[in-house]
């Protein structure tokens, strides 16, 4: 077993490989996913793609080709989640933070595959996708509590089609979803096959409240963990079977 740290997009990223030792190239191409994502997508960056668009120096048609796939993918989840989640600030800006960390996550897992490493766990601020298992068995990702952040609400083991898990919450960053329905939840969990579902699904529910988190665990193969402002839990069925208390 060997870990692997380093600090991108404002986080910390985690790599825990079962049983190869990344090479130093695939440990630096890893890395490199994510700088440049947050080269281009960053807004706390002067130089980025995005923020030359948002000052109007560029149009969009004049952005690379990754901003544009990314903000089409982008508009197509605001489509299916009838806006509860978006590509834009109420303001208009374009903000695409809310899907940039899970694609760097599920590119950087390409990445990965293309080296050879199939036994793995990436971890971005909390964002978890799995690769294979840990010695046979499934990886587990804790669910930290939001009232405090040394403690876990419960842990998740992932299997089968389970591969990622996505939190999105008001705990570190504050109120930074715009909500689109009732102001209920602090946290969402969401436990998808892929990252940028369970990411995006996180951030919609969180915005639209109890009527997306219904929508989506009807309509999309996903199970949803909601804490509410009064710290109550809930959890979908079948994530009750997959929870294990933390150990």
């Amino acid at each position: 077993m060997s870990t692997h740290t380093f600090h991108t997009m404002g986080t910390v990223a985690s790599l825990i490989c079962a049983d190869e030792l990344p090479s130093v190239g695939c440990l630096a191409a890893v890395a490199r996913v994510f700088t440049d994502h947050d080269e281009l997508f960053s807004l706390y960056r002067p130089n980025s793609e995005l923020s030359r668009l948002a000052r109007g120096e560029i149009t969009l048609a004049q952005t690379s080709a990754d901003v544009r796939d990314c903000y089409a993918q982008a508009n197509d989840w605001r489509l299916q989640t009838n806006g509860a989640f978006t590509a834009h600030r109420p303001d208009g800006l374009i903000d695409l933070s809310g899907i940039v960390k899970a694609a760097s996550i599920s590119r950087a897992a390409d990445v990965l595959h293309g080296f050879g490493v199939t036994d793995a766990l990436l971890d971005v601020g909390g964002d978890a996708l799995a690769l294979g298992t840990r010695h046979g068995r499934p990886w587990r990702a804790g669910i930290v509590d939001p009232a405090d952040a040394t403690a876990l609400l419960c842990s998740v083991d992932f299997h089968g089609e389970w591969a990622a898990v996505a939190t999105s919450g008001t705990a570190e960053r504050g109120e930074h979803v715009w909500r689109t329905g009732p102001d209920v939840y602090r946290q969402v969990t969401v436990l998808a096959a892929d990252i940028v579902t369970a990411d995006v699904l996180a951030t919609a529910v969180l915005s639209g409240g109890p009527e997306m988190r219904d929508d989506a665990t009807d309509r999309w193969n996903v199970d949803v963990l909601t804490v509410d402002r009064d710290g109550e839990l809930t959890l979908s069925a079948r994530l009750r079977d997959l929870t294990a208390q933390p150990r």
